[in-house]
C-alpha cells in the first residue's frame, strides 16, 4: 500500500526522474542504503523503487506505528519500527535480518536523522551511525547504493516551513531525481560505514547532476568497492 500510495501521490508534488547504473541487480536480500534529507524523500523513494518494480521493507522511526491508519500498515505490511534508545532497539536488526533472510530487499536511512538545517539546498549525506554496518555484519548482505535529491524543495525547515512546502509544491512541482548506484560488497569491518556512505554519497551527486541549478555542499569520501570488484 505504501509504494502504491507514494506512487501515486509524487507526480502531485514534483517531478521525479529515475536513473539506475547499468547492469544494477535488485538481488534477493540485498540492503537498499539511501540519502535522508526531508520528510518527503521516503515517499519519493519508494515512488521510484516502484518504477523500477521494487517494493522493499522500510525501517523507520517506531513513532510512525502510533499514527492512525498508518501505523496498521506498518505492521500489515511487515515495515520495521526503530526504536532509538529504548533496550529494544536490536530488535530492529534482528527483524532487518529475517527480511532479508527470506529474499526481500531492506531499505535503511543509515543516518538516522534528518539534518538540521533550514535551508532547502542539497548537501552530502551526514554521518552514518553503526546500524547498517551491524545488519551486514549480520548478514552479509550486498548495499545497493542510493541517493536522491530534490525533496528538500518540498518539505525542509522550521514546522510552518514545512507545512508552506507541502501546501504549494503542487503548483510549484519541484523536480525530483533518485538514482540507484552499482550494489557494493562491504567486506572490510573497519571501512564497512566509510564504504557505505561513500557509495551513498556517489549515488546522491548523480541525483543532484540531474537537477540544474541545485546548489550543493559537503565532502566527497573515497569510492566503495563494487560487488564482485
Amino acid at each position: 500500500m505504501l509504494s502504491r500510495l507514494a506512487e501515486a501521490l509524487t507526480p502531485v508534488v514534483g517531478r521525479l526522474t529515475v536513473t539506475v547504473d547499468a547492469g544494477v541487480d535488485f538481488a534477493p536480500g540485498s540492503v537498499i542504503a539511501a540519502n535522508h534529507t526531508s520528510l518527503a524523500d521516503p515517499a519519493v523513494v519508494l515512488a521510484a523503487l516502484r518504477r523500477l518494480g521494487v517494493e522493499p521493507v522500510v525501517m523507520a522511526t517506531a513513532g510512525l506505528w502510533r499514527v492512525p491508519v498508518l501505523g496498521r500498515a506498518l505492521v500489515r505490511e511487515g515495515h520495521i519500527p526503530v526504536r532509538r534508545g529504548d533496550r529494544r532497539a536490536a530488535e530492529a536488526l534482528n527483524d532487518a535480518a529475517a527480511a532479508l533472510g527470506r529474499g526481500r530487499l531492506v531499505l535503511i536511512y543509515a543516518e538516522g536523522r534528518l539534518p538540521l538545517r533550514a535551508d532547502v539546498a542539497e548537501a552530502a549525506p551526514e554521518a552514518f551511525r553503526s546500524g547498517l554496518s551491524r545488519l551486514v555484519h549480520l548478514t552479509g548482505a550486498p548495499v545497493i547504493p542510493l541517493g536522491q535529491a530534490g525533496s528538500r524543495r518540498i518539505s525542509s525547515g522550521s514546522t510552518v516551513k514545512q507545512l508552506a512546502g507541502a501546501v504549494t509544491a503542487p503548483l510549484r512541482r519541484p523536480p525530483l531525481h533518485v538514482h540507484v548506484g552499482t550494489p557494493v560488497v562491504l567486506a572490510d569491518e573497519r571501512r564497512r560505514t566509510a564504504d557505505a556512505r561513500a557509495a551513498v554519497t556517489a549515488a546522491w551527486r548523480t541525483a543532484v547532476g540531474h537537477l540544474d541549478g541545485t546548489p550543493r555542499s559537503g565532502p566527497s569520501p573515497a569510492p566503495a568497492r563494487a560487488a564482485g570488484g
